[in-house]
C-alpha cells in the first residue's frame, strides 16, 4: 500500500499552493482554420437541457422539468405544444461542424402523446430541420408510449455552421405533445490520422443500476441484490462484461469485503486484478444496439479505518462499494489496478436507483436525491435516485445534519461526525454554497439538485469526491476542490487511471478561480525530476513515483492551465473551459480533445506550449 500520508499531502498541500484567478480584461481571439485532422466530438451544447436554456433559442416555456411530462435522462426536457389550441412552438441551436470531419450524425430522443383519436389525419405536426433541410416530420399519428431515438446522417453539412431546429404546430382542438431530450450531433472521420485498429466506441453504454440493500444495526454490513442493465454501443459484438469490485483492494484476496453470488444473465468467471475484477461471459454476443442485464446477490462488509471505504467508530463511509461495469474502448477492456495514491476509476454516465434499509438511528447521506419512508419497526428505507452519474456512494452513522440552499437553488447538506463543532459545520455549509455556485457559473449549472458533504477530522486524506457526495476534513480549500470535482470527473468524465491530470489539475485550477487566488509566476517554480516525468503521465507512473504525484499533477498541472490562460487571454480561457465542459457534458474528456479545443480558441500555435509544459496525448 502506498504511504497514506502522501495522499493527504497531495489532497491538502497541492490545492493550497500559490495560484491565480484570471484578471478580467482579456479578449477572445479568432481561431485559425485547421483543414487536416478531425477530433471526434459532440457539438450540440446542453443537449439534455440540464443546464437551463443556454445556448438554445426557444418559445416561452419549452425547456422545462415538469407539468406531467418526464425526461429521457436527468430532469429537464423540451416540450413543444400540448396546449389543445392553435399554437406554434420552436426550439433551435446553431452549431459548427468542423471542416476536417467527414461524418456527422444527429440524434435525439422523442416522445409523442396526443388526445387526438384519428388514425388517418395528421392534425398536429413537429418538423425537424438542419439548416433549410427538413429531416423529418412527425405528427399525432406517431404517438407512442415512452421515448424513441431518431438518428440522421448529416455529413453533408461538414464544415458549415448550421441551425438545428424544431417547429411544432398544433391546431385548434385536442392536444399533441412533442417532447425532446438528449440531443447530440456527433462528428468524426477525415484527417490524416488512421482509424484505430479496434472500435473506439465506449461500451457497455447507458448502464442502469438497480440496488436494494439492508444493513445490520451498525450500518457496517449490508446485503441484498443488484441488477445492471446495459446496451452495446459498439459495432463490435459484446461477448462479455467485467464487473469492477473496487473495494476488494481493502481485503486480502480471496477474502474480500465485497461478495457477489448467485449471478444471473451470464457466467461468472474467477476474480482477477487482485480480486477487483470479475469477467461475466454473456449467454450470446450482443450486437450493436442490443441490451443485456446481469444481476446478483451482494454483500458488503465495511472495514475499520477512516477511509473512503472504511469505518471510524460508529460512522461508516461507503465509497466504490457497488460493483460497476468496466469500460471497453479502442484500448480494449480497462482493467487497471486499484490505486490508493489517487483514483483508478473510469465509468460512463449511468442511472442509479438504490434502496437502503437501515436502522432509523442512522443517517444515510448518499449520491442523488433521497426520500426516506418508514420501514419495519425501528427502521427507515432511504430511496436514492441519481441520473447520469459516474458512480454511487453513501455513508451511515449517527451524523449531525444541517442543511441550506445556495443562491442558485442547489440543496446542500452537511453531515458531521461527533467532534465536529457546530461552528465548523456551519462554516463548511457556507463554503459549499459559495463553491457550488462559483463552479456552476464558470462551467454550467450543477445538474443534480443536491450535494451531501460528510465531515470527519480523522480522514487521512483531505477529501474524496463522488457524484453529489463528498468526504472532507474541515477545510475551505479542500471542500471547494472536492465540489469542483462534480464537474471535472463527475459531469465531464475521464479515465482517472490513464489521465489523472484531466480531473485533478482542472479541479485545482477551478479551486483557484473560486477562491480568488492568483498564479503569478507559479510556473516558474517547476523543476522536473526526470525526462520521463510529465503532467500527463498515468497512475502507473505515479504509483511508482508517488512522492511526485501531488507536485506534478496538481501543482504543475494547474500552473500549466494558468499559463495557458495568460497566453490566450482571460476571456478566451473562460470561454474555452465553459464550452469544453458543455461539449463533454456527461461524456468523457481526453487530453487530445482538450488540446484540440484549446488550439481552436487561439490564433497562437500551441505546439511549443504543450512541449514546454509536458502535456502529451
Amino acid at each position: 500500500m502506498t504511504d497514506r500520508f502522501s495522499r493527504l499531502a497531495r489532497r491538502l498541500a497541492a490545492i493550497v499552493g500559490t495560484t491565480l484567478i484570471a484578471a478580467s480584461t482579456g479578449s477572445v481571439v479568432a481561431a485559425p482554420a485547421h483543414a487536416a485532422d478531425c477530433t471526434p466530438a459532440q457539438v450540440i451544447a446542453n443537449g439534455g437541457f440540464e443546464s437551463g436554456s443556454s445556448p438554445w433559442t426557444s418559445s416561452s416555456g419549452v425547456i422545462t422539468s415538469g407539468g406531467g411530462q418526464s425526461a429521457h435522462g436527468g430532469s429537464s426536457f423540451a416540450w413543444l405544444n400540448g396546449y389543445g389550441s392553435s399554437h406554434t412552438d420552436t426550439l433551435s441551436q446553431t452549431v459548427t461542424l468542423p471542416a476536417g470531419c467527414t461524418s456527422a450524425s444527429l440524434s435525439f430522443w422523442l416522445h409523442i402523446d396526443t388526445a387526438e383519436t384519428t388514425t388517418t389525419t395528421a392534425y398536429d405536426k413537429l418538423t425537424a430541420k438542419i439548416g433549410s433541410t427538413t429531416l423529418a416530420t412527425y405528427s399525432n399519428l406517431n404517438a407512442a408510449a415512452g421515448y424513441v431515438q431518431k438518428t440522421f446522417d448529416v455529413s453533408a453539412f461538414a464544415g458549415q455552421s448550421v441551425t438545428v431546429s424544431f417547429s411544432g404546430v398544433e391546431d385548434s382542438g385536442l392536444q399533441t405533445s412533442f417532447v425532446l431530450d438528449d440531443l447530440a450531433l456527433d462528428v468524426s472521420g477525415g484527417g490524416t490520422t488512421p482509424p484505430p485498429t479496434t472500435d473506439p466506441t465506449r461500451t457497455p453504454a447507458a448502464p442502469g443500476y438497480t440496488v436494494s440493500l439492508s444493513s445490520d444495526a451498525t450500518g457496517a454490513n449490508w446485503s441484498g441484490h443488484e441488477s445492471i442493465g446495459f446496451t452495446n454501443a459498439s459495432a463490435a459484438p459484446l461477448n462479455e462484461v467485467y464487473l469492477r469490485l473496487w473495494d476488494n483492494y481493502h481485503g486480502s484476496c480471496p477474502t474480500t469485503p465485497i461478495t457477489v453470488t448467485n449471478l444471473t444473465g451470464g457466467t461468472a468467471g474467477a476474480l482477477s486484478v487482485n480480486c477487483t475484477a470479475m469477467k461475466v461471459t454473456l449467454p450470446a454476443p450482443l450486437a450493436q444496439g442490443q441490451s443485456g442485464t446481469v444481476a446478483f446477490d451482494l454483500s458488503i462488509a465495511v472495514p475499520s479505518g477512516a477511509d473512503r471505504f472504511g469505518r471510524d467508530g460508529s460512522f461508516n463511509f461507503i465509497g466504490n462499494a457497488l460493483p460497476v461495469l468496466a469500460v471497453r474502448d479502442a484500448a480494449g477492456w480497462h482493467l487497471d489496478p486499484y490505486t490508493n495514491n489517487g483514483e483508478s476509476f473510469y465509468a460512463l454516465a449511468s442511472d442509479y436507483s438504490v434502496t437502503l434499509d437501515h436502522p432509523t438511528s442512522l443517517q444515510v447521506p448518499a449520491t442523488g436525491t433521497s426520500v426516506d419512508t418508514p420501514g419495519s419497526s425501528g427502521r427507515t428505507v432511504t430511496k436514492a435516485t441519481a441520473s447520469k452519474v459516474r458512480e454511487f456512494a453513501w455513508a451511515a452513522g449517527p451524523f449531525t445534519k444541517i442543511s441550506g440552499t445556495s443562491t442558485a437553488g442547489v440543496k446542500l447538506n452537511v453531515y458531521s461526525v461527533s467532534g465536529i463543532s457546530t461552528t465548523d459545520a456551519q462554516s463548511m455549509l457556507s463554503t459549499a454554497k459559495s463553491a457550488i455556485d462559483s463552479h456552476a457559473t464558470r462551467f454550467g449549472a450543477y445538474p443534480y439538485g443536491e450535494v451531501d458533504t460528510v465531515l470527519d477530522n480523522n480522514f487521512w486524506f483531505g477529501g474524496m469526491e463522488y457524484p453529489g457526495f463528498v468526504l472532507d476534513l474541515v477545510s475551505t480549500t479542500a471542500l471547494t476542490h472536492e465540489l469542483g470535482h462534480q464537474w471535472w470527473y463527475g459531469i465531464v468524465g475521464d479515465d482517472e487511471y490513464t489521465s489523472p491530470w484531466l480531473d485533478e489539475a482542472f479541479t485545482d485550477y477551478s479551486t483557484d478561480l473560486a477562491l480568488g487566488k492568483t498564479g503569478t509566476n507559479c510556473w516558474n517554480s517547476v523543476s522536473w525530476a526526470s525526462s520521463a516525468e510529465k503532467i500527463t503521465n498515468s497512475m502507473a507512473y505515479w504509483d511508482a513515483n508517488s512522492s511526485r504525484y501531488s507536485t506534478v499533477v496538481y501543482g504543475y498541472g494547474k500552473c500549466a492551465l494558468h499559463d495557458l490562460r495568460r497566453l490566450i487571454g482571460d476571456s478566451a480561457m473562460t470561454t474555452l473551459l465553459h464550452d469544453y465542459a458543455q461539449a463533454h457534458w456527461y461524456g468523457v474528456s481526453t487530453t487530445a480533445e482538450f488540446k484540440a479545443a484549446a488550439q481552436k480558441a487561439t490564433t497562437t500555435d500551441l505546439t511549443s506550449f504543450w512541449t514546454q509544459h509536458r502535456i502529451e496525448g
